[in-house]
């Protein structure tokens, strides 16, 4: 089976995290509350395509990245799933291809699937290690 590797990013800001409201529109998984991120494409490193997917996504250019943890996320593709975690960034966070994005209690988040709970709660963990 093909395993299709995307990087996701966590943007952290008072204890609250971002989350998108994926348009119904989407082919993966649609009307669900998530952590944005986006599919590398052929020959990008996972850097380049957190760069890329950031400006496309959210408008932002990063300051700082941190590298929490890779998952799998199976949807109608297998998605291995790069998080990021971000606490800095340049300019003015606008939802481009969401249908919203809203600030939640990182440990209230409602997010849809396992490997976004994984993720999140991965940060609670370790979060000593994150936050400069």
């Amino acid at each position: 089976m093909e395993v299709f590797e995307c990087v996701s990013f966590i943007l952290l800001k008072d204890k609250q995290v971002l989350l998108e409201h994926r348009s119904k529109l989407k082919e993966t998984d649609p009307g669900m509350i998530a952590i944005p991120g986006g599919h590398l494409e052929a020959g990008e490193t996972q850097q380049q395509a957190l760069l890329r997917e950031l400006k496309e996504e959210l408008n932002v250019t990063p300051r700082n990245a941190k590298y929490l943890c890779s998952l799998y996320h199976p949807t109608i593709e297998l998605q291995l799933l790069h998080y990021y975690v971000i606490t800095e960034w340049e300019g003015v966070i606008v939802p481009l291809e969401a249908d919203a994005v809203d600030w939640f209690e990182i440990d209230n988040a409602p997010v849809a699937t396992e490997a976004d709970q994984i993720a999140l709660a991965e940060i609670s963990r370790v979060n000593q290690f994150l936050v400069d």
